[in-house]
C-alpha cells in the first residue's frame, strides 16, 4: 500500500501530479494531504452557515449525540434562527448541502479540483461542529475530499480490506455497528483528507470547526436503470406489444413456457438496445439534471438582446446559474450541449465555451451568437445563463 500521508506543495495541491494521484489513490486508497490549501481563508463563517440552514430551499440537517446513552438524533431543516441559541455547547453538528450553489466564495474552492471531470462533482457540503460534534462512524458510497476550513477535527479511518459494514438498527443515521480504526489524524485548516468509496470513517470536532466536503456524484445502478427506463418509455408507442404469431398448442395452459420467455427477452432486448450516440444523449440529460429535477430557474421575464448587450457593454457578463449543470459530448464533428437535462446540437467550440465556468464577456458573447444565438437565447430564457452586471456577485 502506498503512503497514506503526503505534504502538498504550491505546484501540487495533492502532494503529487494529479495523474499520479488518479493512478495510485483514486478509488483505491485514502490519502491525507497536509497543507493542501495552506493559508486558506475560510470562505464561510458558522453564522453564515446557520443563516443558510434557515433558507427554505436549502438542504440542511442537525445531528446531535447523547454521549452518556450513545443515542443519536437527526433533525431536518429548514431551521428557525431561534433553534440555534438553545443548543448545547458540545456534541452537535449542522450540515448544509450544495453550499457551492449558494455562495460564490465556496464555489471557488472547486477550481482546485479540475483534475476530475466536472460532471462527477456533486456539491460542496459544509458542516459546523461544536466541540465533540460528529455524525458518527459511517461509510460513503462515493469519493469525498474533506477539507478543513476552520478549527480542528480528528479523523479515524479503517483503511483495511473488507472492513465490517453492518449498520446499527437503533438510529436514523446509517451508523456502523462496529468500527475499528486503523489510522487516526488531526486535521488543521488547509489539510485535506481524501476517502474513496467504502472506507469507514469517523470525524470528531476537537474544537468548534468548519469542514468542507467535496463529494463526487456516483449514481447507483438502480438509479441509472430507472431513469433510462423512463427515458425509453417516453419514446415507445403504446401499440408496441407482446406478440406470439408462432403460438403452438400448450402442453399445460398454466405454464409460462420457455418460448414465451424467449419472446419477451427478444422484445425487451430489441427495444433496450442503444447505440453510443443515443446512450450519450440520455446520459448527458441525466447527469445535468439537478437532484430536484422539477426545479425551474426561469426568470419572470427573459432579458432582451438589447438589454444583454447593454449590460455586457458596461462590463457585465453572462454566467451559469449556480444550480445549473452543464456538460457536452461529441456528436460527429459537432457537439451536443447539455444543461439541466436539456440538449442542443452546436459547433464543438461553442459547446465547450458555454460549459466553461469562466464568465462570458462581451467579445465572447458576440462570437458565440454567430454560432449559437438561438441556443443562448433559450438558455437565458430558461435562466440557465444569467446576466451579471458589473460589480454584482
Amino acid at each position: 500500500m502506498p503512503s497514506l500521508v503526503v505534504n502538498a506543495s504550491p505546484a501540487h495541491l495533492l502532494g503529487m501530479p494529479s495523474a499520479d494521484f488518479l493512478r495510485d489513490y483514486w478509488q483505491k486508497h485514502p490519502l491525507l494531504i497536509r497543507g493542501a490549501m495552506a493559508g486558506l481563508t475560510c470562505p464561510l463563517t458558522p453564522e453564515d452557515l446557520a443563516g443558510l440552514a434557515c433558507e427554505e430551499l436549502a438542504l440542511s440537517r442537525l445531528v446531535q449525540h447523547d454521549r452518556v446513552n450513545d443515542r443519536w438524533s437527526l433533525r431536518q431543516g429548514p431551521f428557525a434562527e431561534t433553534d440555534f441559541p438553545g443548543l448545547p455547547t458540545q456534541d452537535w453538528t449542522l450540515l448544509v448541502q450544495d453550499v457551492d450553489k449558494w455562495d460564490a466564495d465556496v464555489r471557488q474552492l472547486l477550481r482546485g479540483f479540475d483534475f476530475i471531470p466536472r460532471w462527477r462533482i456533486d456539491d460542496v457540503m459544509v458542516s459546523f461542529a461544536a466541540p465533540g460534534g460528529s455524525v458518527g462512524a459511517h461509510v460513503d458510497h462515493y469519493d469525498v475530499f474533506l477539507l478543513q476550513g476552520q478549527g480542528t477535527r480528528r479523523w479515524h479511518i479503517d483503511a483495511r480490506k473488507n472492513p465490517p459494514l453492518a449498520c446499527r438498527d437503533d438510529a436514523e443515521l446509517k451508523l456502523l455497528r462496529e468500527f475499528n480504526p486503523s489510522d487516526e489524524w488531526l486535521l488543521e485548516p488547509g489539510d485535506m483528507l481524501y476517502l474513496p468509496p467504502g472506507v469507514p470513517h469517523h470525524g470528531i470536532a476537537v474544537d468548534a470547526c468548519l469542514t468542507f466536503s467535496i463529494g463526487m456524484r456516483a449514481p447507483a445502478v438502480s438509479e441509472l436503470i430507472g431513469d433510462l427506463a423512463d427515458h425509453l418509455m417516453d419514446a415507445l408507442p403504446d401499440s408496441l406489444r407482446y406478440g406470439d404469431a408462432d403460438l403452438a398448442p400448450p402442453t399445460d395452459t398454466n405454464e409460462i413456457d420457455a418460448t414465451a420467455i424467449a419472446r419477451v427477452r427478444q422484445l425487451l432486448e430489441s427495444n433496450l438496445a442503444l447505440d453510443d450516440r443515443a446512450l450519450a444523449t440520455w446520459l448527458g440529460g441525466f447527469l445535468t439534471r439537478y437532484r430536484s429535477s422539477a426545479e425551474s430557474f426561469s426568470p419572470p421575464k427573459a432579458p432582451t438582446p438589447a438589454q444583454i448587450e447593454r449590460a455586457l457593454g458596461k462590463g457585465g457578463c453572462l454566467v451559469q446559474h449556480p444550480f445549473a449543470r452543464f456538460a457536452w459530448t461529441r456528436a460527429g464533428r459537432q457537439a451536443r450541449l447539455f444543461a439541466h437535462g436539456h440538449s442542443w446540437l452546436l459547433p464543438l467550440a461553442a459547446a465547450k465555451r458555454l460549459c466553461a465556468i469562466q464568465p462570458i464577456l462581451a467579445t465572447d458573447y458576440q462570437h458565440l451568437c454567430r454560432q449559437a444565438d438561438t441556443v443562448i437565447s433559450e438558455l437565458l430564457a430558461a435562466g440557465l445563463l444569467v446576466v451579471q452586471r458589473k460589480g454584482s456577485k
